[in-house]
């Protein structure tokens, strides 16, 4: 893939925390120039839930490993948005833009006299793509939420875990994740289309509704019969094995599948003797709780990687689980160039991972994560005009600069 797919594009980014920021990055990450822009006092909370004194004092707006992970490859500009002038200055972006990204609580856009509307007159053929966890019309509409709340609406957590258990979340807000993939798909897709025709759009995007797909199965199932589907438990309803199993050592865990005859037949192999006892697949089907607690005792004493591997060169699907630091210096994603080291202001060089979309070699990982306002004279003097003393006027005001304020 060309690094500069998406040159000459510019997104303006209004959104914060994990969901908009990942979807804008996405179209950085193509070559698309995307102008993030925060608040001094409303700055992105992904920096930090509460702001203190100390903490702008030891720079802790620039320390979130979460705001630097989905912020690359982007431009910074503060901008006060309650105060007439930083509304303007965002207009004047908006009027130069392709695109317009938000994530905001859906009562925040109209309290600053801004929306879809207001975009419109700045640039007629504007994309506002809106991501409001539940959509931005009916009865929840109001509803706040974040990725974790966002699952537990989409039903998932009761699909996991066992009968009697309580929901059972993934743990990784998924809402968060999942949202921000499909946020960059339904900006490409604008993308296309205003490129095509020359019309610009609105996107209502509701993160819950995204998630839906991953429930599908039970979606469905409920329709067809009007029961609720039996939950997953740590088997599959379909593959005789289907599980996590412990091995040695503190949390070291392989998961291990036998889909068919044939994988049954290599891990029965692997592990004779343990499973004699086990026939065919049909058998199978019908006691996996029984060879789940049997492969966990088998498991239990080896080595998670060493086991991985010998299931692997006998057909078995397998594969051990990774902590953060085996990632860093995992083999397949060294081959693969995955980690970008860059050096950042405050945190010095740090590994950014690549996009999961590559062609020959990664796409380039050009600037990591900006600091707060770090292009207010790039952006508002090199694309606006603005001069030095009307700068220095908006900073004294309060309206730009480079470190967080308290709230008065």
């Amino acid at each position: 893939m060309d690094r500069q797919a998406l040159e000459g594009i510019r997104i303006v980014d209004l959104s914060m925390g994990w969901a908009g920021p990942l979807a804008a990055r996405h179209l950085a990450d193509m070559g698309a120039q995307v102008i993030k822009i925060e608040s001094l006092k409303r700055f992105d909370w992904w920096r930090s839930w509460e702001a203190t004194p100390e903490w702008i004092e030891d720079d802790g707006a620039e320390k979130s490993v979460a705001f630097n992970m989905v912020n690359r490859n982007k431009l910074n500009v503060t901008l006060d948005l309650e105060d007439p002038r930083g509304r303007d200055l965002l207009l004047k972006l908006v009027a130069g833009a392709n695109a317009v990204v938000e994530n905001y609580s859906g009562d925040v856009l109209p309290k600053l006299k801004l929306g879809y509307d207001v975009f419109c007159q700045a640039k007629a053929n504007i994309i506002l793509l809106s991501m409001p966890p539940f959509g931005a019309n009916g009865p929840w509409a109001e509803f706040r939420a974040y990725g974790s709340t966002v699952e537990q609406s989409s039903g998932l957590p009761h699909l996991n875990g066992g009968p009697d258990d309580p929901p059972t979340m993934q743990h990784v807000a998924y809402g968060d994740a999942v949202g921000g993939i499909t946020g960059a798909c339904a900006l490409l897709v604008a993308l296309r289309h205003q490129a095509k025709t020359g019309l610009g759009q609105y996107m209502d995007l509701s993160q819950v509704e995204g998630l839906f797909p991953l429930a599908a199965e039970g979606i469905l199932h409920y329709s067809a019969t009007g029961q609720t589907p039996s939950r997953a438990r740590n088997i599959h309803q379909h593959h005789p094995v289907h599980g996590v199993f412990p091995c040695m050592g503190e949390d070291n865990w392989i998961v291990i599948e036998a889909r068919d005859e044939t994988e049954w037949q290599a891990l029965k192999t692997c592990a004779a003797p343990t499973l004699d006892a086990f026939d065919n697949i049909d058998q199978c089907r019908a006691e996996s709780d029984e060879i789940n607690k049997v492969l966990s005792t088998w498991t239990r004493d080896q080595d998670a990687s060493t086991l991985m591997h010998a299931l692997q060169e006998n057909g078995v699907p397998a594969a051990s689980t990774l902590s953060a630091s085996d990632l860093i210096n995992h083999p397949q994603l060294e081959a693969r160039d995955y980690w970008q080291w860059r050096d950042r202001a405050v945190v010095g060089n740090q590994p950014n991972p690549s996009p999961p979309y590559r062609g020959d070699s990664p796409l380039s990982i050009d600037t990591p994560a900006p600091t707060l306002g770090q292009h207010n004279t790039d952006v508002l003097s090199g694309i606006l005009g603005l001069t030095q003393d009307e700068l220095g006027d908006l900073e004294a005001a309060g309206i730009i600069g480079t470190r967080p304020r308290m709230p008065t």
